[in-house]
C-alpha cells in the first residue's frame, strides 16, 4: 500500500488522542483501582496490629558545685557535643544492654521474638528453595537479638542532647516496658562504669601514695644532711644567715660612715669660727652644750646689770668696772668650752672612722662567707625543689585517693544522664492504618494504570501525527503474503489492518484525507527543492571538495573554519555540508550563522526562527539559550538570532571573547560569513584559524575575492565547492490539515 513516512524530528504527539485513551478505558482503569483498594483494605485488616512506645534521655551534667572533685577542672569534665550525644545512642544499642534486657523480660520465650518458632507456609517454602535463611540455623540468643534490633530504634533529636529509645511490639505493656528497661540498663551501666572507674583509682593510687611518701621522705631528708653540711644557716625571712648579717652589716656601714661625715663637718665649721674670731652662736652643737648655755645666761644677766647701773653710775665707778670683769671672764669661760666642745667632735669623727674600718673589715669577710653560701644554695634549691614536687604530687595523690574512696564508700556515683520521660502503655497501634493505606492504594493505582494507558497509546502510534510542514515521502509497506493474495491490490494494505488492528483502521480512515493531500503537493515541493534532488554539476576549474575540505580541518587540527560566500545564500550551504562532514568524523562542530538572512542555520533548524548571536550580543540571551542541535547531523548550530542587529553590532567587541570561548568548548566552530572582505573576518580570526571560500560558479568575482583575503594577510585561502552534493535548503511551508 502506498503511504507516507515523515522524517526525523517531523512526528509530534498528538495530546488530544493520547488523554482521550484515559476516557476510552475508564472503566478498566476503575476497575483496577477498586481492586487493589479492596486487596489494601484486606490485607490491612488481616494485619497484626503493632504498638509503640518511647521514652526519652537528657545527656547532662549531673554533678554540682558542692560534689565536684576539687581536683577536676573544665577540661575534666565530660564532653556533651555532637559526637560525644551520638556515642551515648551507639552505647544504648549496644549488645551488652540488649542481651541483659532481654533476660530480664524473657524475650526469649515469646514467639515474637522467635522466628523458628512459627513460621509460615511461604517462609518455609522460600528457606525449602534456598532463597532464604532458615532462622533455626542461629542460636536462640541471636534470633531473639536479630527480632529485638529490627523493632528497637534509637535515636538523637537534631541539634539537642536528647535520646530517644522507640519500640514497637504487638503487645503494648512490652512495647512501653521495653524501652524503661533500655534506660534503666543504661543508667545502670553508666553508673558501674564510674564504678569500675573509683575502683580502678583507689587500686592504683594506693600503692603509688605508699612509693610517694619514701621518696618525699628521702628528699626532705636531703635537703637537711645539705643545709647542716654547708653550714646554710636560715635567718628571718627564710633567707640565709650569712647573707642577712651581710646586709645587716651594709646598713650599719652607712649609718657610721654619715655620721663620720657630719662630725667632721661640724668640727671643720667649729674650728673655723674659734680661728675667724667670729660668733660661734650659730653653731647647733655649741649652744647644745648645757654649761654654754648657762654662761651665756650669765652674760646676759651681767649686761643688763651694766646697763642699769650706766644710768646712775660712771663708767670708772668700781661697781660698773667689776661688772664689766666678770663680763671679760664669761667670754674666756664660752670660748674655752666651745674648744672643749670641737675636741669632742674631733674624737667622735676618729671614733667613727675606726667604727668604719672595723666594718669594712667585717663586711669583706661576710662578702667571701655570702659568696661561698650563694654557690651552695643552687644545689640547695634543687634538692628542694624536688623535695616540693614529690611533697605536692602525693598531695594531689592523698586528695584523689580520699575523694575517690569516699565515693565509692558512701555509693554516690551520679550518672550523667537521667530520664524525663518515660513510656506509658499506648492505647492507639500505629500499624495498621487503613483509611490511608487504603486512600494511598487507591490513588497509587488509579496513577499508574493510567501513565500505563498513555505509554501503551504512545507506543502504539496511535497518538502520533506528522509536524507542521513536515515533508512526506512515499513509501510501500510489505504486506504478509497471506492477506495480499486474498485481497485486490488497492484495498489489501486496508483490509489487513482492519482485520489486525480496529483501533488503526480508524485512525487510518480518520488522515487519510491529510495523507493524500501532502502527497498531492509532493509534485510542488519537488520542484521547489530542485537544488537538493540533482547533484550540482561540477565546474570547469579547480577547487576542493566538501571531503577533501573536512578531511584537511580535520588534519590540520583547524580550531575556526571561516567560510566567505561572494556568491550569497546558495553558497553559504558549503559551510553547513563541511560542518556535518567533519561533525560525522567524532568530533565536536559548531556552525555559527553570521549571515544577513540565516541562510546557512535554515536547512539546520528546518526554517524555524529562534535565538541566535544577535540576542546573545545584545545581552538577551545565555549561550546554552542560543545553542541548538542539527536536526540531521550531530553538529551543532547558533543562528543570527531575532534580536535587533543594529543593537547586538553596538556589541561587535564582544564577539571575540565569544569566539575564544566556542573555540574552548568545540573542537571546530564553523562560520558562515556570507560575502565579506578580510577587514570584516578580523574580529573572527584567532589561532588554528582557516580561511575557506565557498562559490557554485567560478567567475572572475570569485578570483578577485580570494585575492583580496590573500592581499590582507589570509595567504592560505582555501576554494571549497559542494561539487556532486545535495544542497540543504530551508523547507517550504506546506498545507496543514484541517
Amino acid at each position: 500500500m502506498s503511504g507516507v513516512q515523515s522524517t526525523a524530528g517531523d512526528v509530534d504527539v498528538d495530546l488530544r488522542q493520547l488523554f482521550a485513551s484515559l476516557a476510552r478505558n475508564w472503566l478498566r482503569l476503575l476497575l483496577f483501582s477498586v481492586a487493589v483498594t479492596a486487596l489494601a483494605f484486606v490485607l490491612t485488616s488481616l494485619a497484626t496490629p503493632k504498638y509503640r512506645a518511647e521514652t526519652r534521655l537528657l545527656i547532662e551534667t549531673r554533678e554540682s558545685v558542692f560534689t565536684r572533685p576539687d581536683g577536676s577542672g573544665d577540661n575534666e569534665r565530660p564532653i556533651f557535643d555532637e559526637e560525644g550525644v551520638t556515642s551515648q545512642v551507639e552505647v544504648i544499642g549496644s549488645t551488652d544492654i540488649l542481651k541483659q534486657v532481654a533476660r530480664k523480660l524473657d524475650l526469649a520465650s515469646l514467639p515474637e521474638f522467635d522466628a523458628a518458632s512459627e513460621m509460615s507456609t511461604i517462609s518455609r517454602l522460600l528457606v525449602i528453595a534456598g532463597l532464604k535463611s532458615d532462622p533455626s540455623e542461629l542460636p536462640p540468643e541471636e534470633r531473639v537479638l536479630k527480632a529485638f534490633r529490627e523493632q528497637l530504634t534509637v535515636y538523637r533529636v537534631e541539634k539537642s542532647r536528647v535520646i530517644v529509645i522507640q519500640f514497637s511490639s504487638a503487645d503494648p505493656k512490652l512495647a512501653a516496658a521495653v524501652p524503661n528497661a533500655i534506660a534503666e540498663a543504661y543508667l545502670e551501666f553508666q553508673r558501674g562504669s564510674k564504678l569500675e572507674s573509683s575502683t580502678e583509682a583507689t587500686d592504683w593510687l594506693k600503692p603509688e601514695i605508699a612509693d610517694l611518701n619514701k621518696r618525699v621522705k628521702d628528699a626532705e631528708a636531703k635537703v637537711a644532711s645539705f643545709r647542716s653540711q654547708s653550714d646554710l644557716l636560715v635567718g628571718q625571712n627564710n633567707s640565709a644567715l650569712a647573707t642577712q648579717q651581710l646586709s645587716e652589716l651594709s646598713s650599719e656601714l652607712s649609718r657610721v660612715r654619715a655620721g663620720r661625715s657630719a662630725a667632721e663637718a661640724t668640727a671643720q665649721s667649729v674650728r673655723q669660727a674659734l680661728k675667724g674670731g667670729g660668733s660661734i652662736d650659730a653653731i647647733p652643737e655649741v649652744l647644745s652644750s648645757g654649761l654654754i648655755q648657762r654662761l651665756r645666761e650669765r652674760q646676759i644677766q651681767l649686761r643688763a646689770d651694766i646697763a642699769d647701773l650706766s644710768t646712775s653710775l660712771l663708767p670708772n665707778h668700781p661697781r660698773i668696772r667689776a661688772l664689766n670683769s666678770q663680763l671679760s671672764d664669761l667670754d674666756a669661760q664660752i670660748r674655752s668650752q666651745a674648744e672643749k666642745v670641737l675636741v669632742g667632735l674631733v674624737n667622735e669623727a676618729s671614733s667613727a672612722d675606726l667604727r668604719e674600718k672595723q666594718l669594712v673589715a667585717d663586711l669583706n669577710r661576710l662578702k667571701v662567707e655570702s659568696a661561698r653560701v650563694s654557690e651552695e644554695e643552687v644545689e640547695l634549691r634543687a634538692l628542694e625543689r624536688e623535695a616540693a614536687a614529690q611533697r605536692a604530687l602525693l598531695e594531689s595523690y592523698l586528695t584523689r585517693y580520699r575523694e575517690a574512696a569516699s565515693r565509692q564508700d558512701r555509693n554516690y556515683l551520679p550518672v550523667d544522664a537521667r530520664v524525663f520521660s518515660t513510656a506509658i502503655v499506648p492505647s492507639e497501634s500505629y500499624f495498621p492504618k487503613v483509611v490511608p493505606i487504603v486512600g494511598a492504594a487507591f490513588v497509587g493505582s488509579l496513577l499508574l494504570m493510567a501513565i500505563f494507558t498513555l505509554l501503551q497509546e504512545l507506543f502504539s502510534g496511535r497518538a502520533m501525527r506528522p509536524a507542521a510542514g513536515a515533508r512526506v515521502t512515499p513509501v510501500t509497506v510489505a504486506m504478509p503474503a497471506r492477506h495480499a493474495a486474498e485481497l485486490p491490490e488497492d484495498d489489501a494494505p486496508r483490509a489487513w489492518v482492519e482485520a489486525e488492528e480496529p483501533a488503526v483502521a480508524a485512525l487510518l480512515a480518520d488522515v487519510d484525507g491529510e495523507l493524500q493531500e501532502m502527497v498531492d503537493t509532493q509534485d510542488d515541493l519537488a520542484v521547489a527543492d530542485e537544488p537538493a534532488g540533482e547533484p550540482m554539476q561540477a565546474p570547469t576549474h579547480g577547487g576542493i571538495s566538501i571531503e577533501t575540505a573536512a578531511e584537511r580541518l580535520i588534519a590540520g587540527g583547524a580550531a575556526r573554519a571561516i567560510f566567505v560566500s561572494p556568491e550569497g545564500d546558495d553558497a553559504a550551504a558549503t559551510a553547513v555540508l563541511v560542518a556535518r562532514e567533519v561533525a560525522d568524523s567524532g568530533l565536536r562542530v559548531l556552525l555559527l550563522d553570521l549571515t544577513a538572512s540565516g541562510a546557512a542555520a535554515g536547512p539546520m533548524l528546518d526554517g524555524g526562527r529562534y535565538p541566535g548571536i544577535t540576542n546573545l550580543l545584545a545581552s538577551e540571551a545565555q549561550f546554552t539559550d542560543v545553542i541548538r542541535a542539527d536536526h540531521y547531523s550531530d553538529c551543532d548550530v547558533m543562528p543570527v538570532g531575532t534580536a535587533d542587529p543594529a543593537r547586538a553590532m553596538r556589541a561587535a567587541d564582544r564577539l571575540p571573547i565569544i569566539m575564544d570561548s566556542l573555540t574552548t568548548a568545540y573542537d571546530l566552530v564553523v562560520v558562515e560569513c556570507g560575502p565579506a572582505d578580510a577587514g570584516e573576518i578580523t574580529r573572527l580570526v584567532g589561532d588554528g584559524t582557516e580561511v575557506l571560500v565557498s562559490f557554485l560558479r567560478h567567475d572572475d568575482e570569485i578570483a578577485y575575492v580570494a585575492d583580496g583575503l590573500r592581499a590582507g594577510g589570509y595567504e592560505d585561502v582555501i576554494l571549497v565547492t559542494p561539487v556532486g552534493h545535495h544542497l540543504p535548503t530551508t523547507p517550504q511551508p506546506t498545507r496543514t490539515a484541517a
